[in-house]
């Protein structure tokens, strides 16, 4: 249950200011520690503020979005859903200066996959990059020399409670307990793109499952004219509980901010984060890869058998 999870314990939050300062402390960790590196030339306007490594994240974001869509063969939405939960889970605590996100949102993906117990296999996950087998072969091994940190960086918290469950449950819920919507599957379609665009936004990590899968149903339903106050009192049991409803409503309010308040980064920003990006990783390659805590355990740590730069985002392109 999700209220005795490590999701609710470790990776719920109070609110937004809380991630983006978390965000920030991993941004200005790696600022230090690369000013403090010895290495010429480094200096903070080659660097990612946090602005923008927000933005290299929204794109990062979409194309894990796209890999996740056009997966063959078809991934369950709640794979792709725990997916972006590890990913926005990884980078609270790191800068994507030190970690690049094209193979982190891989090796999310690769994870969420074996944790949801979708089974394919390793060839069948890299074939998916629609490239020749060579770089497969080198995407799968970078994305299995990842795995460990990963894993590590999450903090061993692997099972995600994501809100495609609930809102099966409320749409059961509606067509038993609640006649006057005479046929609540007309709510699925708008429900689940509301649950589509709140996965790429911060509200996994501030509110439950239940209330985001809520949330999506009732923004189905307003749209679609129709009123649902009713079941909120009546069916739920609300009706004498006006400090509950009036938080719930608040709760709602601010999920339906996020997701309409969220934008993709225009392309020139991230054109010019990622010319940044790639300097970074190019100039700091042999340090920062190497996976904290692992650094003396040599029958943990996998040998780094390729470099980062052997294959680049335009082997994603053909998604």
């Amino acid at each position: 249950m999700y209220h005795n999870s490590s999701q609710k314990k470790f990776w719920t939050f109070d609110k937004e200011e809380t991630l983006d300062k978390l965000r920030l402390e991993a941004n200005q960790k790696f600022c230090t520690k690369a000013s403090s590196s010895g290495k010429a030339g480094i200096n903070e306007s080659m660097l990612l503020d946090q602005w923008e490594e927000k933005v290299l994240l929204r794109h990062y974001e979409k194309r894990l979005l796209d890999f996740c869509n056009m997966f063959k063969p078809a991934m369950p939405k709640s794979v792709g859903g725990t997916a972006f939960m590890y990913f926005r889970r990884f980078y609270l605590n790191n800068s994507l200066m030190e970690y690049h996100p094209r193979i982190i949102m891989l090796t999310c993906a690769y994870l969420s996959c074996k944790v949801d117990e979708f089974n394919v296999s390793c060839t069948q996950f890299v074939g998916n990059l629609q490239e020749s087998p060579a770089t497969q072969e080198r995407a799968l091994e970078q994305i299995l020399e990842y795995e460990l940190l990963l894993i590590q960086q999450l903090n061993f918290h692997l099972v995600v409670h994501n809100p495609y469950r609930p809102l099966e449950g409320f749409l059961i819920d509606l067509k038993t307990r609640y006649p006057l919507l005479e046929n609540p599957e007309v709510l699925r379609k708008s429900a689940e793109d509301f649950l589509n665009r709140a996965a790429t936004t911060d509200a996994g990590l501030l509110f439950s499952p239940s209330l985001i899968a809520l949330t999506a149903v009732l923004n189905g339903a307003a749209h679609a004219g129709l009123e649902m106050e009713a079941y909120l009192t009546e069916c739920m049991g609300l009706n004498g509980d006006k400090e509950t409803l009036s938080k719930m409503y608040d709760s709602m309010r601010r999920i339906t901010s996020l997701v309409k308040a969220y934008e993709l980064p225009k392309i020139e920003e991230v054109n010019v984060g990622k010319q940044k990006l790639e300097s970074i990783h190019a100039e700091f390659a042999t340090n920062l890869k190497r996976k904290h805590g692992y650094e003396d355990d040599d029958h943990v740590v996998k040998r780094q058998m390729v470099t980062e730069e052997e294959w680049t985002d335009e082997d994603l392109d053909e998604l």
